[in-house]
């Protein structure tokens, strides 16, 4: 993992190393005040309840472009642009870029300062109720269209926003996105530390912390660190079941009570009694003792297939 220069006081890779201190931007002025000034211009503030923390980082802002390997090809979806400091870089190495923004005012003004880039559809809308592939038309891009998605996500909507993308008929070709520290740690966990996030991320794509970023490289300041999280998706999830509604259903009724043993917190997630989820477990070959996070998403298909009785 490389280092990058960073004007935040500590930047980690996912090796825990820490990144030298870096710089102010290219240009002489910082991001935090070209941020502050454009919300001030504005009469505009960062919104809590949208969970508003706008990226000032110069090097993890060059750290999601070169992560992303954008070439004029490519069509980029920006969810949560905020005031456009991600987006302008984007603009600038996409051939076409998608901001969609649910904060009205931010979006007016986005249109406005970026006015410059004619490759750039701002969309005031909330990315949870229109599909991609409606996304992509609605911005006129035909929905067959392979895109990327980039963007330093809100907080409270990551996982439904990567949800919706993973889980949608028109799939992104890469993911590229900031998310709180501890989520991203989540759906990167391996069997041991497994969680119904980790589940569902690793069913859809292959994800991967790129570098662990503190919370000073962020304006408003949040609470807690972030990282930037890169998600391949699979074109086929890497187990094969017939009904997906019905395995995650298995797998949410197995996270249930995740603290206790399998075979206690399945009869209870799924109301049945012990002894039938022994013989299933029995069948599946799967411990009875083990615990919803150990197990493996193999492991999860075989005991859904014996649930079922569907086999592949």
């Amino acid at each position: 993992m490389r280092y990058v220069r960073s004007i935040c006081p500590y930047l980690y890779s996912e090796r825990g190393r820490m990144k030298t201190p870096g710089r102010q931007s290219r240009d002489g002025e910082s991001l935090l005040d070209r941020t502050r000034k454009l919300l001030r211009s504005s009469g505009l503030r960062a919104r809590k309840e949208l969970g508003q923390h706008f990226l000032i980082d110069e090097e993890v802002l060059s750290l999601i472009i070169s992560t992303a390997q954008l070439t004029q090809d490519d069509i980029v979806v920006e969810v949560g642009p905020g005031p456009g400091v991600l987006t302008g870089e984007l603009c600038k190495r996409a051939g076409r870029v998608i901001a969609i923004e649910l904060d009205d005012r931010l979006a007016a003004v986005l249109e406005r300062s970026l006015a410059t880039f004619n490759n750039l559809s701002v969309l005031n809308e909330d990315v949870l109720k229109i599909e991609p592939a409606d996304l992509l038309r609605e911005a006129g891009i035909e929905s067959a269209k392979v895109y990327k998605v980039v963007a330093n996500l809100p907080y409270y909507i990551t996982s439904p926003v990567l949800r919706h993308f993973l889980e949608a008929s028109a799939k992104p070709q890469l993911m590229v996105v900031m998310v709180q520290k501890e989520v991203a740690e989540e759906i990167t966990a391996r069997p041991g530390k497994m969680s119904l996030l980790g589940i569902g991320a690793q069913f859809y794509g292959r994800p991967e912390i790129v570098a662990r970023v503190p919370s000073s490289c962020f304006y408003p300041e949040p609470e807690v660190d972030s990282a930037l999280l890169k998600v391949v998706p699979y074109s086929e999830p890497p187990v094969m079941v017939a009904d997906r509604e019905s395995f995650f259903s298995l797998v949410r009724a197995g996270f249930s009570a995740a603290r206790k043993q399998l075979a206690n917190s399945l009869s209870q997630g799924l109301d049945t009694p012990k002894a039938d989820v022994l013989d299933l477990l029995e069948q599946a070959e799967i411990e009875p003792r083990r615990r919803a996070e150990t197990l493996t998403l193999e492991e999860w298909a075989r005991l859904w297939q014996e649930y079922t009785g569907v086999r592949e």
